[in-house]
């Protein structure tokens, strides 16, 4: 298997829906998949990025140390469930540009784009904004400028260019536990110089679909399906118990991608399981990759901000259950 081709049945991670589940997305029994303290120094280990490689996978993983700095991490495995992380972060060389500050690194996502693996995380530049840098093997690694202005999250590549361009969601924010966020695209000639910034999606109405009424971000990388590209975002409402992180799904046009076609009114997946009520950060489901064979979906998402855990459902289970499930604005 070449480093980005599509994934077969037999390396795809999986397991069959539970005996009794009716749900469109399925828990993995042995979730956590990676542990807080899966290497010496983390704290916590979660929102971390997956992809096909080199006839297995490898990963780049957030893992805050026990002075809780955020930082990214390589990682590998041969089955995309049993992972070995490297014990010490990501050392950027510089890309296109010189100025490869960072105060901090979080929440990161991969994709292959034509001749490499493109990396996203929050960089910390006074104040967060999306970092950007690239890989041909995961050992070597290379930044580049910033995409974004401060302050902004949630910075996800589609696998392919339109036009020609590069396109990036991501939500524009503040500097801190930001109490709103809608979904933007923006598109660049060279990964260097972003614009043509267009609003893809808004949060909704309270009364409408109270999961994703205070803020949305974008999730995994969006696949391209029949139907068009389908994409796991978060949404989060706040309670009287503080924020509360669920999954829901979208499904863009292929061509435009700033068109959203269906979209989640019911989410998808809600914290119910214990490592996604408790931990350092409570009832939160972060949702950064999903993996895919055409037919069936593996998505790994943080749980509690603490553990990385997976969830598993049918391309075609899922895409039903927006279409007839779908909020409109």
């Amino acid at each position: 298997m070449t480093p980005h081709s599509p994934l077969s049945p037999h390396s795809m991670p999986w397991e069959d829906r539970p005996t009794g589940c009716n749900t469109p997305l399925w828990r993995f029994s042995r979730n956590p998949i990676i542990d807080r303290y899966h290497i010496p120094s983390s704290n916590s280990i979660f929102n971390s990025a997956v992809v096909p490689f080199d006839g297995g996978f490898a990963g780049v993983f957030r893992c805050d140390n026990k002075a809780v700095q955020m930082n990214i991490f390589a990682g590998f495995s041969k089955d995309g469930i049993n992972w070995d992380i490297n014990h010490e972060p990501i050392v950027f060389k510089p890309g296109n540009t010189d100025m490869i500050d960072s105060d901090y690194k979080y929440d990161p996502r991969v994709t292959w784009i034509e001749d490499r693996y493109w990396i996203t995380w929050c960089n910390g530049y006074n104040g967060p904004t999306i970092g950007i840098g690239y890989t041909f093997d995961f050992k070597e690694f290379f930044q580049c400028e910033n995409a974004f202005l401060p302050f902004n999250r949630n910075g996800v590549l589609f696998p392919q260019k339109f036009d020609g361009k590069f396109a990036m969601l991501s939500r524009p924010s503040d500097n801190g536990h930001t109490p709103f966020g809608d979904i933007f695209i923006s598109f660049s000639p060279d990964m260097k110089f972003w614009g043509e910034h267009r609003c893809v999606m808004k949060v909704t109405p309270f009364e409408e679909s109270a999961w994703q009424c205070l803020k949305i971000g974008a999730g995994s990388v969006p696949f391209l399906t029949d139907d068009g590209w389908l994409m796991f975002y978060h949404g989060v409402i706040r309670t009287c118990n503080g924020y509360r992180y669920s999954l829901g799904a979208a499904i863009l046009d292929k061509d435009n991608p700033a068109k959203v076609l269906y979209r989640s009114r019911d989410y998808l997946l809600a914290p119910a399981a214990p490592y996604e009520l408790v931990g350092d950060v409570p009832n939160v489901g972060f949702p950064c990759a999903a993996l895919t064979d055409g037919e069936r979906v593996a998505i790994y998402y943080g749980a509690a901000d603490t553990t990385v855990c997976m969830a598993f459902g049918y391309v075609n289970e899922i895409i039903n259950f927006v279409k007839e499930n779908s909020y409109t604005e």
